[in-house]
């Protein structure tokens, strides 16, 4: 398995039954197709629905129906669709329970940077700063490195920041680490990934305590 699936499947096993749930684009639209079948969840999406299903099967699109992504996607059976002043009064009325999203950076306080790209023209960080600031648990979904092989998870996020202290729990190919008060907890690791060897590739001082081995 990939590390964008590893990171997926991880962070399904946080959602609860009955949660309002959004996830942004990138690794967090690959939640959906790794939620447990014994538990109801209700994915919001910002475009305007509540329902959102797993990505669509190639040989079964309908091209009236996209995620966040622009991703070709399901409806379950309890669906609702609706508009985006009513989507984003659902996110910034505080009454998603939890959000996922991707990052550039995350730093030791759980502040987040997610928007501008160095040397990249982007249009703006979208529905990011009102999705993390809005849900009542917010889950970063982010490979532990940046395809040069720099850190994500830093002391103090360098680029500007999307939200101040709003992480709960971050999610990569090689571990999980949930933001405390008192800074970053290593509480999990891949199997195949020493403590070692997490704490060589992360920049922020992580404390250790008990680390679970990762299901994957």
């Amino acid at each position: 398995m990939d590390s964008k699936h590893i990171i997926a499947k991880r962070i399904a096993k946080e959602l609860k039954d009955g949660n309002l749930v959004n996830l942004g684009i990138g690794i967090p639209t690959l939640v959906a197709n790794y939620v447990p079948s014994d538990i109801d969840i209700y994915l919001q999406s910002e475009n305007g629905i509540i329902g959102l299903g797993p990505l669509a099967d190639p040989n079964h699109i309908d091209r009236n129906l996209t995620n966040p992504s622009g991703q070709f996607a399901t409806l379950l059976k309890h669906a609702v669709l609706f508009d985006s002043e009513l989507s984003f009064v659902i996110i910034r009325g505080g009454h998603l329970d939890v959000t996922v999203l991707g990052a550039l950076e995350v730093d030791e306080e759980g502040s987040l940077a997610s928007w501008i790209v160095p040397g990249k023209l982007v249009p703006g960080m979208g529905g990011s700063m009102d999705l993390v600031t809005g849900a009542k648990k917010v889950i970063i979904a982010t490979t532990h490195l940046t395809s040069s092989g720099e850190p994500k998870i830093k002391h103090r996020c360098s680029l500007p920041l999307t939200a101040y202290r709003r992480v709960h729990l971050i999610v990569t190919e090689m571990a999980v680490i949930e933001v405390k008060s008192d800074g970053l907890h290593l509480i999990e690791r891949h199997p195949d990934v020493s403590i070692e060897e997490i704490m060589t590739k992360t920049e922020a001082k992580l404390i250790i305590d008990q680390v679970k081995i990762m299901e994957v």
